[in-house]
């Protein structure tokens, strides 16, 4: 399943396996988003129903629909070149995850530099 960055309004989106099996999807900057299924690609189809719900009721209350904060700092791009391989790595990683390669690196660095500052 190919996701489009745009479904999901710019927010870094986490999947992982949980202890009961299911995949959850959720945003890093919304965590209170979230969904399960039984594969990434399902966990992620479910989470974008999820959203749309979410936005539906933010319109609804008339409050602001939140931002991703990438957005907010114009979507700065940060490039690294890397080794093929690892490229080639990261990439089935990615499409495996559901998750554009750009979102699979961006976890993977948020979650290092957490680990590192405990």
């Amino acid at each position: 399943m190919k996701n489009n960055h745009d479904d999901f309004d710019g927010f870094t989106i986490k999947i992982f396996l949980d202890e009961g099996g299911d995949y959850l999807a959720h945003f890093i900057e919304l965590p209170n988003v979230s969904a399960f299924g039984p594969t990434p690609a399902q966990a992620l189809i479910e989470l974008k129903t999820a959203w749309e719900l979410m936005k539906e009721c933010y319109q609804e209350d008339n409050v602001p629909i939140p931002k991703a904060s990438a957005r907010e700092l114009n979507d700065l791009e940060f490039n690294v070149p890397v080794d093929p391989q690892l490229y080639q790595r990261l990439s089935d990683e990615a499409a495996k995850a559901g998750m554009s390669l750009y979102a699979l690196v961006a976890q993977k660095l948020a979650e290092t530099t957490r680990l590192n500052t405990r």
